[in-house]
């Protein structure tokens, strides 16, 4: 696999200046973890989800999650299970090497049920999401996948899904972060990426954000996001990769506020009509939202409309100057502070370090683009929306 596979050479060579690089399953996974990119849902109840992976993966999807969880009624999941068995065997049954799939199971014996299901075509799962997780409730699920592990002779990677009210809670939520700060050291090998459930945490509250608000609007649900990242998301090899909670909005509706896209970086790159057509699909929150992600320490995005990939990947290449400023930042091995080459900041070696080191690997993943292109050119070149 390799993002924006489906764009041809001219178009790799027009666009970066440093292409994305290739990966598999077993690549390793701090690198795995922060090219996850936009990690598309989909309900295990679908008939046709095999032909539905296929065609995901062909327009740039390169991880998505079978869920058996809240996307389905409780009375669906018998049907879920041996649907999504069922489609996986065919899927694999095609040979392709992506997307990287996962299933978000509700119950842990459904990690034995997936397992068993595959037999001989397990090759083509990553791993389970487990929702709800907590320091008192993840450590059956991950015994359970540890176990498949060991059993099959196949690394099986977890990601849990921090969701629950104990950790919207001021009161309850130090002593959670922390308890699941141990079990998931305890279990790191594991672990290959923390996700963000906004939409359950929300629901402790009884809010939900609207279209024109990102969940940093939300005061009380950014104070739980910053809170994970302060103790889930450290730099110097103790953190993990934190993803991105879920945008709910893919379809137009009338708008309170004006459009939060600006005109002009669409104008210098004369891309009017992609402008128009973003916003109509309600893209200019979305996107919003993941520079925000970004700036707050997390890495990648769950996202339930197909239309959605293609902006968050856009967002997640590395920009000249970004790339520039790190490998400035990381040749400076005794200290020191310099102005960058593009003449605008201050690169200081030590302090700037661990967040360059960071970025290369999102470069390596993603991609960095050439000095005159923005993430403009790189949707518009995409044309997924």
């Amino acid at each position: 696999m390799r993002h924006f596979e489906y764009l041809s050479d001219a178009e790799i060579q027009r666009l970066f200046h440093r292409a994305p690089q290739p990966f598999t399953v077993d690549t390793d996974p701090g690198m795995l973890a922060m090219g996850l990119g936009a990690t598309l849902y989909s309900p295990g109840t679908r008939p046709r989800l095999a032909a539905d992976i296929a065609k995901r993966a062909a327009y740039g999807v390169v991880s998505l999650v079978v869920c058996l969880e809240d996307s389905i009624a409780d009375e669906e999941v018998p049907f879920a299970e041996q649907n999504t068995v069922a489609q996986l065997r065919e899927y694999a049954q095609t040979g392709a090497s992506g997307p990287l799939i996962f299933v978000r199971v509700r119950s842990a014996y459904q990690i034995r049920l997936i397992v068993d299901g595959l037999g001989e075509h397990l090759p083509v799962l990553a791993g389970f999401v487990i929702p709800k997780f907590l320091g008192s409730t993840g450590v059956e699920f991950l015994e359970e996948i540890e176990a498949a592990s060991e059993r099959t002779g196949r690394r099986l990677y977890a990601m849990p899904v921090l969701e629950s009210p104990e950790l919207a809670y001021t009161e309850t939520r130090r002593d959670e972060l922390e308890g699941v700060r141990q079990l998931l050291m305890k279990h790191r090998s594991t672990i290959l990426a923390v996700r963000t459930g906004a939409t359950d945490l929300s629901s402790a509250y009884g809010l939900r954000r609207n279209r024109e608000l990102t969940i940093y609007h939300v005061h009380v649900i950014a104070s739980v996001i910053s809170d994970i990242v302060n103790v889930l998301g450290r730099a110097g090899g103790d953190g993990f990769v934190i993803t991105g909670p879920v945008w709910e909005y893919f379809s137009y509706q009338e708008r309170i506020f004006k459009p939060q896209l600006r005109e002009s970086p669409f104008k210098e790159h004369d891309e009017r009509p992609l402008r128009a057509k973003m916003i109509d699909a309600d893209l200019d929150g979305l996107i919003r939202e993941v520079v925000l992600d970004q700036a707050n320490g997390l890495t990648g995005k769950t996202v339930i409309h197909p239309s959605h990939v293609a902006a968050v990947h856009a967002l997640s290449v590395v920009s000249h100057e970004e790339y520039s400023d790190a490998c400035e930042i990381l040749a400076a091995t005794t200290g020191g502070v310099k102005a960058s080459q593009y003449k605008n900041k201050m690169n200081e070696s030590k302090p700037h370090r661990a967040w360059a080191e960071q970025l290369l690997r999102r470069a390596t993943m993603f991609g960095v683009v050439n000095e005159d292109v923005s993430y403009i050119d790189v949707i518009s070149a995409s044309d997924q929306l």
